[in-house]
């Protein structure tokens, strides 16, 4: 994990720091401070697996239900070696905040198994996945809990997800998202977190005279979410000038051909770096580069204090990733006058159309492509434009703003049904 420079802190910390500061603008009382706080259900297992050479490997795993006020917990899983409880649950505490501030009927949660796909063969990955599926089967349910796919998990895991929980249940399309289109996935679905981010910037863009077209992008982080944000950009004619991933990047001041790096690195799975067009850059030398958009897409807690957030020289940080700016950092940032727009509305995209999935699923209905677009950046600018005119109201930060709106639909539906 060289090169990322990530913090500390997890993101448990980071998200009970931004919410301690939104509550308190709420006037929120003491037991709902607790009760949105801490989660509804906590699950911890051990995910044995016979690996290729006929060992047994055993795994721990995690899924965590923060909350289900508004409708069922959804959440991605991630395999990743730093997937512990803490990691999960404030990612599942995000999932939560998010689904309410989009306004779709879902709570939050998210799963975590400890290892690294990386080194597993497609059969060991197959049997990681049905071995935690058998585990966590129990809390999941197309009205209790809906996965999808995270970071290290993609739609073929979803698959075998899907296979592992209908053997004992029936045919359940509905009880995960991000499945394979002919397993009843939805169009659209594998950008749309990227296409949602970019929605964002769009309405940025008119409402503060930031033109997307010939604007300076950099991109740290070209997986699905990363690479598909710049080529939606460069398609809007933004140039973008570096990118990089694990391993370093590039960098071209007149801009690197999207198209072609975007079918080198995401649909080959080649380094970035190895790509023909721009000079080779580490990720620590991408946030000295100047630009109008910085688009943190990989891990969380990138941006901080330590390390960069007093060097980044940029006119906005288009979070696409989870977590990735520290409260500190955050602080520094909005000192030097650098909107930081944030996670939980930026990368709401994929959780928007695993929400369209989920209704197609129980309604045995496909939608379209041009549907899904059209209500996806419908979800998206009402988002924006609710936590805009709040920002405005309150004179506040964007983020600040984002879980106003969040904490305050959770706490009014909890109120509804008694707490």
């Amino acid at each position: 994990m060289s090169g990322q420079q990530r913090t500390t802190m997890s993101a448990g910390a980071i998200t009970k720091s931004q919410f301690d500061l939104a509550a308190d603008l709420l006037e929120l009382e003491p037991y709902m401070r607790r009760l949105l706080r801490m989660p509804f259900r906590s699950v911890a297992v051990e995910v044995p697996v016979r690996m290729d050479d006929g060992s047994i490997e055993i795994f721990r795993g995690y899924r965590v239900q923060h909350n289900g006020a508004r409708g069922p917990c959804k959440g991605g899983i991630r395999f990743h070696p730093e997937a512990d409880e803490e990691e999960v649950l404030g990612l599942a505490t995000t999932m939560t905040w998010k689904t309410a501030l989009v306004d779709i009927p879902f709570g939050g949660a998210k799963g975590g198994v400890q290892v690294d796909p990386r080194k597993l063969s497609r059969r060991e990955l197959e049997g990681v996945t049905r071995s935690f599926t058998r585990r966590i089967s129990i809390v999941l349910g197309p009205y209790r809990d809906i996965p999808a796919p995270d970071m290290g998990t993609n739609a073929q895991v979803m698959a075998w997800l899907l296979d592992e929980y209908s053997a004992r249940a029936g045919y359940t399309p509905a009880v995960v998202t991000g499945k394979p289109v002919s397993l009843g996935g939805s169009l659209g679905r594998e950008e749309a977190t990227g296409r949602g981010c970019v929605y964002c910037m769009q309405e940025y863009s008119e409402d503060f005279g930031l033109p997307i077209k010939d604007s300076r992008v950099v991109i740290q982080g070209f997986g699905n979410v990363g690479a598909h944000v710049a080529l939606f950009l460069h398609e809007l004619g933004a140039k973008v000038v570096a990118a990089t991933d694990v391993d370093g990047g590039l960098l071209n001041e007149n801009g690197l051909d999207v198209p072609e790096l975007f079918a080198h690195a995401y649909r080959e799975r080649k380094p970035v770096a190895e790509f023909r067009g721009g000079q080779t850059i580490t990720n620590e030398e991408l946030w000295k580069i100047p630009c109008d958009w910085l688009v943190p897409a990989a891990l969380g807690g990138v941006i901080n204090r330590e390390t960069n957030a007093r060097i980044i020289d940029c006119k906005v940080v288009v979070e696409a990733a989870n977590s990735p700016t520290t409260p500190s950092a955050d602080r520094i940032l909005e000192e030097r006058g650098i909107t930081v727009l944030p996670d939980f509305l930026v990368n709401a995209g994929g959780v928007v159309v695993s929400y369209f999935e989920w209704v197609q699923n129980l309604q045995q209905h496909p939608w379209s492509l041009e549907r899904v677009n059209s209500e996806l950046r419908e979800k998206m600018r009402r988002a924006y434009r609710q936590v805009r005119d709040l920002v405005k109201e309150r004179n506040i930060a964007w983020r600040t703003a984002a879980y106003m709106i969040a904490l305050s639909r959770v706490a009014e539906a909890e109120r509804l049904r008694g707490n």
